[in-house]
């Protein structure tokens, strides 16, 4: 045939500057485009042969792909079906592409959009190439070669060309601002990522070998796929080993995995891969994007964020589909019905395997448990389908190491941990070290505590205490065991207001100032055997400052400081002591003290008695000073009393010892009050 020229029949002038404007940004899959299309015509073939409709010898059918850097080119070569000139008029040359003006307006922010939704994979080599050589030969008997050639403008030529054997030579000339393509670390990175498993041997270069103290190539081609990976095989036919030998070729730094889950459907769509639990050891390992989304052996993607439900990005390993169409953008894949019916088979398949695991073996699933609650957690807070299926195979551990499912426990602690009120109070420790002595005193009373010490155990329970009925989640130290558990009304101390009043005081004074963290008293009578001091933590104002972490438009709980309560048991004979040697030492003073405050107080019950009888208009001035005069003076006194005793208190080194006793059993002795504690102790042994 004579040299043929003409224009690429598109409906806008140049639609190579929109091609490389809209794909610039991921202008690497031009290669993956290639490959894909190498091996398409050579499964193509394949079937034409299984078919009979080729009778040929199918003969070396791998795909290959080299560099010549002299010549500035990136060749991939396959056996494949190739093109007629016919063919090429039809496939290559015009464009099925109408409305160009709708597509800029529509598709202006989405560039990995364009080349999927038009069927461009081809001319996605001109995002890197200033020139493009097809060399084609068919597998039709009596075929002609002929070469296509375009430079990046609408014009191509087509003429006869020179080649023996069936199937395309695609030589891209790479552009001069995309030279890294001519590297053949980059070319052999770009094929690892997008053509590891593609069903077709892909060939790049031979295979090198250590010798003479150099590398040194040899005579084997360099396949860089597998052409027949593990999830397309029946898993009839693997073994534990295949599953983890698998695993080990993905992610060859990881630790042996937990589980694994061969998926494997074809109604209503079809579906193959293997998703593993990887073995978490740490917050640093716990990355995403360990999923990698293929599409019949292509890499498509490894941000599988809003394809997959969201707990299963935790995961590692592969899905492949050929429903999940290759080249759109993630938002075009996540609002796509097939993806969201895979997505949801993949959370009913992960939740069948987990509760076959734990049925038929539960000892394992028990062992394996705080390694796999991580994913169980998450799912079971970021997806209510998940929960509804986790609820039965999710576990409680206590503090003793033993394991409940969340039935099984309400079941263990109902008759003991159900409060006046008829609400079944759950205990929980986030620390068995720090928080040991309330643990004890739980116990004391033959409660359970939970051990919540794994990252997303607090946020699971406050998710259950939502789910449960007449259900509260209470860590062991936020208040008095007996006021977490209230079977009878609230016990009361022994003191009078009076000494409540100055026992309290005396420790109030003396508690050292701590940053971002505020402390109230309170006197209670827990019993001779209790301890003489604790320090709790209101659990709704903890949780709230928890949640501040991880929930917008809650910053300001955030900036609160912490609350804490320091309980004095009146009952101990060391708070017994102090408050003796307080009133001892101060009465002298204190005598006069609080005599003139009963009288003030007494006083101005009494305006405020007479006062209330009349309308605000109706009072005088003289009425108005006189309480505020009064208010003062009662204020005047309080303080003067609160000095008298806080004097007293602060050389009371059984009120210092036992606060920082207290602190310190919390990890909030610190500092200079911490150097003070330890010399104190010195001192006092005796």
């Amino acid at each position: 045939m004579t040299m043929q020229k003409g224009n690429i029949g598109v409906t806008t002038e140049n639609i190579f500057p929109v091609i490389k404007k809209f794909l610039y940004s991921d202008h690497e899959i031009f290669l993956r485009e290639m490959v894909s299309n190498a091996v398409d015509a050579t499964q193509k073939l394949k079937t034409l042969a299984a078919t009979g409709d080729f009778k040929g010898e199918l003969g070396d059918l791998s795909v290959r792909i080299s560099l010549n850097e002299k010549e500035g080119t990136l060749t991939i070569s396959d056996h494949g079906i190739g093109m007629t000139a016919e063919e090429i008029e039809k496939y290559i040359n015009q464009i099925a592409f109408s409305g160009v003006n709708d597509f800029l307006e529509k598709y202006q922010d989405k560039a990995e959009a364009i080349i999927g939704h038009f069927g461009l994979g081809f001319y996605s080599a001109f995002m890197v190439s200033k020139k493009v050589e097809i060399i084609t030969k068919s597998y039709k008997e009596g075929s002609k070669a002929v070469k296509w050639s375009c430079d990046g403008s609408p014009e191509y030529t087509l003429e006869d060309a020179d080649k023996k054997d069936r199937g395309s030579d695609i030589i891209l000339y790479i552009d001069d601002d995309c030279k890294e393509f001519l590297q053949k670390s980059k070319i052999e990175e770009l094929l690892n990522k997008y053509c590891k498993f593609m069903p077709v041997p892909i060939v790049f270069g031979k295979k090198t070998e250590w010798k003479d103290g150099k590398n040194v190539e040899t005579a084997e081609d360099n396949i860089i796929n597998s052409v027949e990976p593990l999830w397309v095989k029946a898993p009839s036919s693997l073994k534990d080993e295949d599953y983890k030998s698998f695993y080990r070729t993905l992610f060859p730094m990881n630790d042996e995995p937990l589980f694994w889950i061969h998926l494997n459907v074809d109604y209503p769509f079809n579906l193959t891969g293997i998703l593993y639990f990887p073995r978490v050891k740490n917050n640093i390992e716990l990355q995403r994007n360990k999923i990698q989304l293929y599409c019949n052996q292509v890499f498509v993607t490894d941000q599988v964020e809003g394809i997959v439900p969201e707990f299963l990005t935790l995961l590692h390993g592969v899905i492949d589909s050929p429903d999940i169409p290759l080249n759109v953008s993630r938002s075009y894949l996540q609002s796509d019905s097939n993806v969201k019916k895979i997505a949801s088979y993949i959370t009913k398949k992960v939740a069948d395997r987990l509760q076959s695991i734990f049925k038929d073996n539960r000892k394992e699933y028990e062992e394996k448990w705080d390694d796999l609650k991580l994913f169980i957690n998450y799912g079971m807070l970021s997806d209510s389908d998940f929960y509804e299926r986790a609820k039965d195979f999710a576990l409680i551990k206590d503090t003793e190491g033993k394991y409940f499912t969340l039935e099984e426990y309400k079941k263990l602690i109902k008759d003991n941990q159900t409060d006046k009120e008829g609400i079944l109070v759950n205990l929980y420790t986030t620390n068995k070290e720090e928080q040991y002595s309330y643990i004890e005193a739980a116990k004391a009373k033959g409660y359970s505590v939970i051990d919540a010490s794994g990252q997303l155990d607090v946020p699971t329970l406050s998710m259950l205490e939502q789910k449960q009925d007449k259900t509260r989640y209470v860590r062991v130290d936020s208040d008095i065991v007996e006021r977490i558990i209230q079977k009878e009304d609230t016990p009361k101390n022994n003191l009078s207001e009076e000494e409540t009043d100055n026992l309290s005081e005396a420790f109030r004074s003396q508690i050292p100032a701590i940053d971002k963290a505020e402390f109230t008293v309170d006197v209670q009578s827990l019993g001779e055997t209790s301890q003489p001091v604790l320090v709790t933590q209101n659990e709704y104002m903890r949780r709230m400052k928890e949640m501040s972490q991880f929930q917008q438009g809650m910053g300001f709980y955030a900036q609160m400081p912490d609350t804490y309560n320091l309980v004095l048991n009146a009952d101990h004979p060391l708070v017994k002591r102090v408050l003796e040697e307080v009133e001892t030492s101060t009465t002298t003073e204190l005598k006069p003290v609080v005599s003139d405050l009963k009288g003030l107080q007494a006083r101005l019950a009494a305006l405020h008695q007479s006062q209330d009888k009349k309308k605000p208009g109706e009072l005088t001035q003289e009425e108005k000073d006189e309480v505020q005069s009064t208010q003062k003076s009662i204020s005047e006194l309080q303080s003067k009393k609160k000095t008298i005793i806080a004097t007293c208190a602060k050389d009371n080194a059984i009120v210092h010892q036992l606060i920082d006793l207290a602190l310190l059993q919390n990890g909030m002795l610190q500092g200079a009050a911490l150097d003070k504690f330890l010399k104190r102790s010195i001192s006092l042994i005796k």
